[in-house]
């Protein structure tokens, strides 16, 4: 499937989905927030990929909200709204993009390769490793647009930098740079922006290529969901189950044995097929 906003690109185990506006800095539409949606959607239905990239076509990663329609811009009601919902509807069951980012089976890297501003910014939040080029910026600007944080990062935001952090970065909108990111663990590294994609290649395929796909996709959601819990009392209901039921079967035994006979590992586990009665645990 061809896409108008985005470019999906799967190479080996990697995918890297391009946020695909360049002229416009990848300012966000409506279409693209479907656009990516469904991006996410095949990319965790599909069992050759095991990581995915996002990142940006041009200079910046994505500017925010395309607000070329003027101050009607964000009135749901209004011709080329770039509102995150259907006029006059409340946002779709399943979160549209953040959803299908949060839920994704598959580990998320974001390469912000420039500005990452508004939306550009709180896409990324869901992700689970973000690196920056040096001379990226971010920017958490809505109240200077008389806006509230959107896209789920009220909450994502303080789980990944802390309270007291998102709360001076949302109630000053100013833009943040690359290495104030990394400071507040928002971003992991800063590097050269001709090393970035390099770069998170390289995460990417140790990732890939040393890791059950089965074991990431559940890891990935234990953390996530567990993280804010006020106590271990919830993953440790879980945990232990999941692990006897893993350990059981072909995933571990493979794991165990690479690592013995000192050889990569070749997990026949499949998150279309393989995952454990208890998943998802969250929804019983």
């Amino acid at each position: 499937m061809a896409y108008e906003t985005l470019l999906y690109d799967l190479e080996g185990p990697v995918l890297t989905i391009t946020l695909n506006r360049p002229e416009k800095l990848n300012a966000y539409t409506a279409v693209m927030g479907g656009e990516l949606a469904d991006a996410f959607h095949r990319a965790d239905a599909d069992d050759a990929v095991r990581v995915v990239i996002v990142t940006g076509a041009g200079r910046g990663f994505c500017a925010g909200a395309d607000i070329s329609g003027g101050a009607g811009a964000f009135d749901d009601k209004a011709e080329g709204s770039v509102a995150f919902s259907a006029p006059g509807q409340p946002r779709a069951a399943g979160g549209g993009f953040v959803g299908a980012i949060f839920g994704c089976r598959k580990p998320v890297i974001g390469a912000i390769n420039g500005a990452a501003v508004g939306v550009g910014a709180t896409l990324t939040l869901p992700m689970d490793i973000r690196i920056a080029a040096k001379g990226a910026r971010y920017g958490f600007v809505f109240a200077r647009r008389g806006l509230v944080p959107e896209a789920g990062s009220a909450w994502f935001l303080p789980k990944l930098v802390g309270l007291p952090q998102a709360l001076n970065w949302c109630l000053r909108g100013n833009l943040i740079s690359a290495e104030e990111a990394m400071a507040a663990g928002l971003v992991s590294e800063v590097v050269a922006p001709d090393q970035l994609l390099a770069r998170a290649h390289e995460i990417a395929l140790e990732i890939a290529q040393n890791t059950a796909p089965v074991s990431i996709a559940l890891a990935r959601q234990m953390l996530w969901r567990f993280s804010g819990d006020p106590d271990p009392s919830g993953a440790l209901a879980i945990d232990g189950r999941l692990s006897m039921e893993l350990g059981s079967g072909p995933d571990v035994k493979e794991g165990v044995g690479a690592f013995v006979e000192k050889r990569a590992p070749n997990f026949p586990g499949r998150v279309s097929a393989d995952m454990p009665s208890l998943y998802p645990w969250w929804k019983d």
